[in-house]
């Protein structure tokens, strides 16, 4: 409750200071998910799986996250700081000293079109098409290669939009979903983005990060791309697919390559201006746990199907059931290793 209490002193203050100034401008937003997850493996530690950050309790009501944000305008600049808690800030930021920010960045316009950008800061992953306050996603859960690619970038963000239909960007950051940065010798990471949006019902990404990480106890350099294509087909149906593809360096001297990739297809179905479901298929194959530590090999193919029920244009119910089968036996169960897992979510969400 502290933290929460230092961003609304904060926001009282912004509001009290934007009263004095025609030309400032504040917006306020948050979210808040509750859920419950029950996991047939019926884990004994206090995570479910060691690759998942969402929704990664067994048998227990919880907070995933609980979040507010502040957005500030003013003149040629503006500002987002936003406050976030839950058992997934907990999972996710666990290495880090700086936990509770979820974003923290000031933005510049460099021209009066607004065409050209500088935001420095804690920024949103400029990766992927799963969000962290995930009723705008189309599962409930997020992929696994959505869980185990950056939800936030620490840097320097330079944004070229030349028209409605292109946007360009370019990043310096401090490594893969890092805040705080110890290698202090080590060269800064970098990440491009590039966005078409042929229409308003259709959006083609391609991103991609080259920069130093750590692979066992050596740092060698991992270049990554992302590249989806989202698109609305009509009032009923939207579908999104993605493809992750890695290449990391085993050692410093950069000898041997290692590698891991997942490709994902997913539909949502709105039934009714209140009910919506949606179906997964993914597949992630990451055989010398770069990202993923499990016992072995981690090869799984993975299938969801949710159902969500709209009471209004704010709060969100989601339910979903969800199986993934590895090649390997990776999943625990008591106390043996098997090679399936099988769980079911649900949640209760309010955005403003």
């Amino acid at each position: 409750m502290t933290r929460f209490r230092y961003l609304a002193i904060l926001l009282v203050f912004f509001q009290s200071f934007s009263q004095e100034q025609s030309d400032f401008n504040i917006h306020f937003s948050g979210f808040l998910e509750t859920y419950y997850a029950f996991d047939l493996n019926q884990p004994t530690s206090e995570t479910k799986l060691p690759f998942m950050y969402n929704y990664n309790r067994h048998n227990e009501f919880n907070v995933n996250i609980g979040l507010l944000r502040a957005k500030v305008e003013y003149e040629n600049t503006y500002a987002n700081i936003a406050l976030h808690a839950g058992t997934y800030v907990d999972d996710n930021y666990a290495n880090e000293k700086i936990k509770y920010l979820n974003e923290a960045f000031v933005g510049l316009y460099l021209d009066k079109a607004k065409k050209n950008t500088i935001e420095a800061g804690i920024l949103p992953s400029y990766i992927g098409f799963e969000s962290a306050t995930t009723a705008t996603n189309l599962t409930l859960t997020r992929s696994i290669l959505a869980e185990n690619s950056p939800y936030f970038m620490t840097g320097i963000k330079y944004n070229y939009k030349p028209n409605l239909k292109w946007s360009f960007s370019g990043l310096v950051t401090n490594g893969w979903q890092r805040i705080n940065r110890p290698e202090k010798d080590v060269v800064p990471a970098f990440g491009t983005q590039i966005v078409y949006k042929s229409s308003d019902n259709s959006t083609l990404n391609c991103s991609t990060f080259a920069g130093k990480e750590y692979f066992g106890t050596e740092l060698a350099m991992r270049y990554f791309s992302n590249l989806y294509w989202d698109y609305k087909w009509n009032s009923k149906w939207r579908t999104i697919v993605g493809f992750d593809y890695g290449l990391q360096d085993s050692s410093s001297k950069n000898e041997k390559h290692e590698s891991w990739l997942s490709p994902v297809a997913m539909a949502q179905y709105s039934v009714s201006n209140k009910w919506q479901t949606a179906f997964r298929v993914e597949y992630y194959q990451d055989k010398k746990n770069i990202l993923v530590a499990t016992a072995d090999a981690f090869e799984t193919l993975g299938i969801s199907i949710n159902a969500d029920y709209l009471f209004n244009s704010k709060v969100k119910w989601r339910t979903e059931a969800r199986y993934l089968d590895s090649k390997e036996k990776v999943f625990v169960k008591e106390d043996d290793l098997i090679n399936s897992n099988f769980f079911l979510t649900t949640s209760l969400s309010f955005e403003f």
